[in-house]
């Protein structure tokens, strides 16, 4: 029995192979090689390389010669370590994911280095000319075979390591949502840390838009992101005790733009708030936003901002208030017969500044038969229409009722 170690007489084996000694003419320019490839990519891609980080050309360089001596050790027979070649290049696509460099950069670099490998052994053959050309076809499979091979590697760790990162990301946006909204956004050291997460600017406006899903059908949030996303509003999205929230910022629209915008595409409640205080106001802005969505009827769609609903949030902010409101504006009149017929008639009033004649034209029926209901109205509630704060407290309980 031979006491050679296996892995000795496998290294021999290759050393001999032809493809092999074809490799290690080339295997003492691995560096100038390297640097080669290193020129082209940096000269075609420099400007995206530097927008990521102006250490990554410096990576770029360092990285190559790895790769390139490496590759010609395991192509030439000399000091192969397969293991060791899988796990650069599964590293090199996690530190690429983590640098953001797109996948399309990292793998065009491969095959630039395979191409620029291909032809270094080309030139080293031609000058050497004892290079058959079944052993260069050999060596050719072999470079497209082992970038294949790279290829398929690095893509699984690139995506592997790109989804981490943005689970990671996502979690810790989620964590800062749920903080700015239980009002630590007035710590400063919190909000900076949020506007670090979220990549918000300190001088950029903010926003809530808050969504009630109200058990609709679909996605109800997508086509409001979307909507903001083609106007170039950034928006980053939460979802707390079943109510989805959305803290967007910028050079934000003012609220009437927003609601305006989001309408079209609400497939339920939506509520606009503004934030005047940034970070620090934005807990406020999603209670407000909560409440104002709140006060449209289940079921219904559309989008309200808060500035156009504040009687309605201010009645729906006090569960004590409201029923003192319209028992005290009301009186007797909810207990009569016709009080649906009169509670409408009084809208109409109110509606108009207490004008009988405006509030027939809108119900369709002629002034005496207002008036007679207007008489009506004043008797049961013992409020009068011509006296301002009689007038504000019915118009109160009227919203409260509706």
């Amino acid at each position: 029995m031979s006491n050679t170690d296996p892995g000795t007489m496998q290294d021999s084996e290759r050393a001999a192979d032809p493809v092999a000694r074809a490799w290690r003419l080339v295997l003492h320019r691995s560096d100038e090689i390297a640097d080669a490839i290193s020129s082209r990519l940096l000269t075609r891609d420099l400007d995206a390389y530097i927008t990521l980080s102006p250490h990554l050309p410096d990576d770029i360089r360092h990285s190559s010669r790895e790769h390139i001596r490496r590759g010609l050790q395991n192509l030439s027979g000399v000091g192969v370590d397969t293991a060791t070649a899988v796990s650069l290049w599964r590293e090199t696509g996690r530190r690429r994911a983590r640098q953001g460099v797109p996948l399309e950069l990292v793998l065009n670099a491969y095959t630039m280095g395979a191409r620029v490998l291909w032809e270094a052994l080309i030139e080293t053959a031609t000058t050497h000319g004892h290079v058959p050309d079944a052993d260069l076809l050999g060596a050719a499979r072999g470079v497209w075979a082992n970038l294949d091979v790279q290829n398929a590697v690095l893509i699984e760790a690139y995506h592997r390591e790109r989804d981490r990162l943005q689970r990671r990301d996502q979690q810790r946006q989620q964590t800062v949502l749920d903080g700015l909204v239980d009002g630590r956004g007035g710590d400063p050291t919190f909000a900076a840390e949020a506007r670090d997460s979220l990549g918000v600017p300190l001088d950029a406006a903010v926003a809530c838009v808050l969504v009630l899903a109200d058990g609709a059908d679909g996605d109800v949030v997508g086509p409001v992101e979307d909507r903001l996303d083609r106007q170039g509003i950034a928006s980053h999205w939460h979802v707390r005790s079943g109510v989805a929230y959305g803290l967007v910022a910028g050079a934000l629209p003012d609220e009437s733009v927003l609601v305006a915008l989001l309408g079209p595409v609400a497939a339920s409640r939506i509520a606009v708030a503004e934030s005047p205080g940034g970070m620090a106001g934005f807990g406020t802005a999603f209670q407000l936003a909560l409440r104002t969505a709140e006060t449209l009827p289940a079921g219904e769609t559309g989008a309200v901002g808060v500035t156009d609903r504040l009687p309605e949030v201010l009645l729906a902010g006090d569960s004590y208030v409201t029923p003192l409101l319209m028992a005290e504006a009301f009186g007797d009149l909810l207990d009569h017969p016709q009080a649906d017929t009169l509670l409408i008639t009084l809208r109409a009033l109110l509606a108009h500044d207490g004008s009988a004649t405006h509030a027939a034209e809108e119900l369709y029926c002629h002034r005496n038969t207002v008036i007679y209901r207007m008489k009506q109205i004043e008797r049961l509630t013992g409020r009068r229409l011509s006296d301002p704060r009689d007038k504000m407290l019915l118009w109160l309980a009227v919203t409260a009722h509706a």
